[in-house]
């Protein structure tokens, strides 16, 4: 029976990958985009070029130059992604790559030797359930399926029946925080590579959260870009406030261009489409470039994100985004993770909610901060809202506010509750 990618195998139905090589994220279509690309010299194949042909280190040997030989024809190119794979590299997802790719310039010799690495790969990795290690994994059994018997099929059965629909799907269908912001790029490669070549879209399992993850990931940006000598990075907010890591940023941006490549049609991602499409922003360091070349479409149209939301509450997994506007100097809020954080003035600050502080007023909102006050006084305007922040997660609070009944509400998993306040006019609120 034909499976639709909205359905997942029965428990006697069997994960099967009939594909061909190469099977990992190059499918014949992005593969003939790839390949247009450098027929017309375009700007990020004349960048990646420049990197590969001139022999420049790359952070990613085997990755880079696997691409570059399927996308140039370059077999010398292609031997040194070998080379590197047969070398002390440890990169799962690399060798991976490497196999995929680089098939037909492999020796059987080779072939045996590099299929024996990515088993021991899966082996020495079988405990680590992030979602990076999973995906590497899964790239693994797919490269192998039809050279190794039997661990492939015991791979994608322990990835997509336990680890995904036995313990993720539950875990974020329950609200919690199984998904974090760094991992969205190894996430969305996971999906592309099972869909590809498995017929399997995870998303469809976890409809709510993959609804609303690509906006709450445009919407989690500090609004200054960071300036670094190859390329103007946004910085997605972190715990842990210091000097950003550009690795991660560039990661960060392959993952929102990997999710409009899986889903192109979507008003969320044609808003990230819109966010993409700014050259300053383009990936131009060693580390980023392939993948901002694997993965950019300049052909996708997009929407302008000026028409995304300032505002992202998900009362689900209990986190809160604020901008004031859309440019790059606007004032920002964060509530994520058991942190508040406010960005102003080209800076990003924590916020300790066990302080007294003044409500922090953006056109849009007021946000309050509930653990040691009570009652406030706030205006907001048409349509804005009120939230009260540092309260505790999960739990029914009795609201007053002016000329209304007294009523109950409930905070959300991050402590975080809502409230509609008439516009226009300060108001009193009061909770307890």
């Amino acid at each position: 029976m034909a499976q639709t990618p909205a359905q997942m195998p029965a428990s006697d139905e069997p994960i099967v990958v009939s594909t061909d090589h190469p099977r990992l994220v190059l499918r014949p279509a992005r593969l003939r985009l790839l390949r247009r690309e450098r027929e017309r010299t375009s700007l990020r194949w004349e960048q990646f070029h420049t990197f590969l042909a001139g022999h420049a280190a790359m952070p990613e040997t085997g990755f880079a130059k696997a691409l570059y030989y399927q996308v140039a024809g370059d077999a010398g190119a292609g031997r040194e992604a070998v080379a590197w794979a047969l070398g002390p590299g440890s990169d799962l997802r690399q060798l991976a790559l490497v196999f995929d790719w680089c098939q037909d310039l492999l020796s059987e010799a080779q072939q045996r030797t590099l299929a024996a690495r990515l088993e021991r790969g899966m082996a020495d990795t079988a405990a680590d359930d992030t979602i990076a290690a999973v995906r590497s994994r899964v790239m693994a059994a797919v490269a192998l399926f039809d050279h190794v018997e039997r661990t492939p099929r015991q791979e994608l059965e322990r990835a997509v029946r336990g680890w995904w629909l036995g313990k993720t799907a539950p875990a974020l269908a329950a609200g919690a925080n199984v998904v974090s912001r760094e991992d969205a790029y190894a996430l969305y490669e996971l999906l592309h590579v099972l869909r590809d070549n498995t017929n399997l879209d995870l998303r469809e399992t976890a409809v709510p959260f993959f609804r609303r993850y690509p906006t709450e990931h445009l919407l989690s940006y500090y609004p200054a870009p960071y300036e670094a000598p190859e390329n103007s990075y946004y910085i997605g907010a972190t715990r842990h406030i210091g000097e950003p890591d550009l690795r991660a940023a560039a990661l960060s941006r392959a993952a929102e261009l990997a999710m409009v490549a899986f889903d192109a049609n979507a008003a969320d991602t044609q808003l990230l489409q819109g966010w993409l499409m700014h050259d300053r922003y383009l990936l131009r360091g060693a580390f980023g470039v392939p993948y901002e070349f694997l993965w950019a479409n300049p052909y996708q149209p997009g929407l302008s994100y000026d028409h995304a939301p300032l505002l992202w509450h998900d009362t689900e997994f209990g986190r809160l985004f604020l901008r004031s506007t859309w440019d790059d100097t606007a004032d920002w809020f964060g509530a994520f993770d058991g942190v508040a954080q406010v960005f102003r003035n080209g800076r990003v600050s924590a916020v300790d909610p066990t302080r007294t502080l003044a409500p922090m007023l953006l056109p849009n909102a007021a946000v309050c901060f509930g653990r040691t006050a009570r009652r406030f006084r706030v205006t907001v305007e048409q349509g804005g809202a009120v939230f009260i922040v540092g309260l505790d997660a999960r739990h029914t609070y009795q609201v007053e506010i002016d000329d209304q009944q007294m009523f109950e509400a409930d905070s959300d998993g991050g402590g975080i509750l809502e409230l509609d306040v008439p516009p226009g006019k300060e108001t009193g609120v009061r909770i307890k």
